[in-house]
């Protein structure tokens, strides 16, 4: 079997990112690692740089930050067909040494199941979407109930997640012409394919695999100051992602898009499959509304950099 895809986008904050990566390669699991940096301003390109690690396969750095779906889709235009995909965010430390190997036992129990996630944790707000538990052989998951659209936190959180191969053939990328990632990835397959979607969990319903989302450190806590340039009074790595994150007001300027896209879902006019610029056959064969996605590109380029 092929060693699953781990994509891993950072922008910035190269202290949590540093906490991030050592987390994951500290692990016994096997994957094959393709990291890219969004055009960092501080000094995450040359801590990723120093990384050694026989499974990382790539790594590369975006001239500019185009936003977290374009760099997403275009390691995942990277994948071998039958490989399953997996993502975890920069903000992400896991501490589940076997998290991989967890994830696999409930794709390889539950046949079914396209998509799997790991709830966020504190300091982001615990509201979780309605859920149903399964169970077979011992091996259980929470399959997401509904994932309607635009419902708050309907969806599979992206922070530490994965897909099956089977779904992705179906899907395609997430929508560039969206751009609205987890919360439009969620309801496209539970509503528009034969897959379910769920979080890792026990038969007491908490999570099998720990991970912490703490947003920021101090500068004392940080595991790689011999990388960092930033005066550290004035300027940290956090108040340069803070400077550069731009994806909440993108979120309200074109929640329309977002909208429309499911209305068209509804209506027949599209499949659910997304296609992506970094895949010029899945732009031939299939519906790709490209003013929209180089509007959203233009918004995170001009607004992010």
């Amino acid at each position: 079997m092929i060693p699953p895809f781990l994509s891993y986008i950072t922008f910035n904050r190269l202290g949590l990112t540093a906490r991030s990566l050592k987390s994951i390669l500290d692990t016994p699991e096997d994957f094959e690692m393709h990291i890219i940096d969004s055009n960092s301003k501080d000094e995450t390109w040359d801590y990723i740089k120093s990384l050694k690690d026989s499974r990382i396969k790539s790594i590369s750095r975006l001239d500019k930050n185009y936003g977290p779906v374009f760099a997403l889709n275009l390691n995942l235009s990277k994948r071998k067909e039958d490989q399953y995909f997996f993502s975890v965010d920069s903000d992400v430390a896991i501490k589940t040494k076997n998290w991989l190997s967890l994830f696999m036992e409930v794709f390889e129990t539950f046949p079914e199941v396209g998509l799997l996630g790991v709830q966020r944790t504190a300091p982001y707000f615990p509201i979780y979407p309605q859920v149903i538990p399964r169970t077979k052989n011992d091996v259980t998951y929470l399959e997401l109930k509904n994932g309607y659209v635009d419902v708050l936190l309907d969806f599979i959180h992206g922070c530490c997640m994965g897909m099956r191969p089977e779904v992705i053939k179906e899907i395609g990328y997430w929508s560039e012409e969206t751009c609205y990632g987890d919360a439009e990835l969620s309801p496209r397959i539970v509503n528009y394919t034969n897959f379910k979607a769920g979080f890792m969990s026990d038969q007491n319903m908490i999570s099998k695999i720990v991970i912490d989302m703490s947003q920021s450190i101090t500068c004392a806590e940080c595991t790689v100051k011999e990388f960092c340039k930033q005066d550290k009074v004035n300027q940290t790595c956090f108040n340069v992602h803070k400077t550069s994150n731009v994806n909440t007001p993108f979120v309200t300027k074109f929640k329309w898009k977002y909208l429309e896209f499911f209305k068209e879902l509804d209506e027949g006019k599209r499949s659910p499959y997304c296609a992506s610029a970094s895949d010029q056959e899945s732009m031939a064969n299939h519906v790709y509304n490209k003013e929209w996605a180089m509007e959203n590109l233009n918004y995170y380029k001009d607004n992010s950099n």
